[in-house]
């Protein structure tokens, strides 16, 4: 008895000390807060039903180790409906808790959102193997790397070239919590608010040839001072389009301008 003591002690402690230890995450985005914010809960939902369980286990462990006799279990119908009503209730908690993040606006934007006043819209086009970003409301047209102001929301409006050899996409950028399917011929949109100032990579997340492993792009998070002057330079420039990154190629023009084309009508 006092080795299950001990043993069930000695668990507790493993598990409070993995979840004090673990260091908080910055939280870049709003999208990096709904989906960390919902980890969070279900982790703390699976801890005491993980130590409840490995209690029992444990329990029945130990105190049977000895049993040269074993005899099978009894029907225990109370038993049953506890553990049935039980795994119903954890599974609503799960459900009710999944489906307030996935209904939020910036998790499940739509294609018909409009942005108010202020709000940045930028239209990506996938193509074989890199991305365009264009700005319409500034006439800017960005290769492999779009930026962005901070605290202010910004739609993706995400769509790949319909070009004859064109590939299903995806628009992936793990540390803000993006990731949208860019289909050709179709539009998807992503809805985000950015807290932090950084560079933030972003990847293809679907596996679209040989060219793959180089179709990349980066975002870059700057204050809103620093947004309309990168605005204003690159309009007074007329080199919006010149920006290019190392996941894009020299053949991009002209399959970015079919997919803008496709993405407007």
């Amino acid at each position: 008895m006092e080795r299950t003591r001990t043993a069930l002690i000695l668990t507790f402690c493993i598990g409070l000390l993995a979840v004090v230890a673990e260091p908080v995450a910055a939280q870049n985005s709003i999208n990096d807060r709904l989906i960390g914010n919902l980890n969070d809960v279900l982790l703390y939902a699976a801890i005491p039903i993980t130590l409840l369980t490995q209690a029992v286990l444990f329990y029945a462990i130990f105190k049977f180790r000895n049993n040269d006799d074993p005899k099978p279990t009894q029907e225990n119908r109370r038993l049953e409906i506890t553990w049935t009503v039980a795994t119903a209730i954890v599974l609503l908690f799960v459900g009710f808790a999944s489906y307030q993040v996935m209904a939020d606006p910036f998790i499940t934007a739509q294609e018909n959102d409009v942005p108010d006043e202020g709000d940045v819209e930028i239209h990506v086009v996938a193509y074989n193997y890199g991305w365009d970003f264009v700005y319409q409301d500034e006439d800017i047209e960005t290769t492999g790397e779009a930026t962005i102001p901070t605290d202010t929301q910004v739609y993706f409006r995400i769509t790949a070239d319909a070009g004859q050899n064109s590939y299903i996409h995806g628009f992936h950028v793990p540390d803000l919590g993006l990731k949208q399917d860019a289909n050709p011929g179709a539009m998807n949109t992503v809805k985000t608010e950015v807290y932090e100032e950084g560079e933030y990579q972003g990847y293809c997340s679907k596996y679209c040839g040989v060219g793959h492993s180089n179709m990349y792009f980066t975002i870059n998070a700057v204050s809103e001072d620093e947004y309309q002057q990168w605005v204003q330079e690159q309009q007074s420039s007329g080199e919006g389009g010149g920006n290019e990154s190392g996941g894009s190629n020299a053949s991009g023009s002209g399959n970015a301008s079919a997919g803008n084309e496709s993405a407007g009508q």
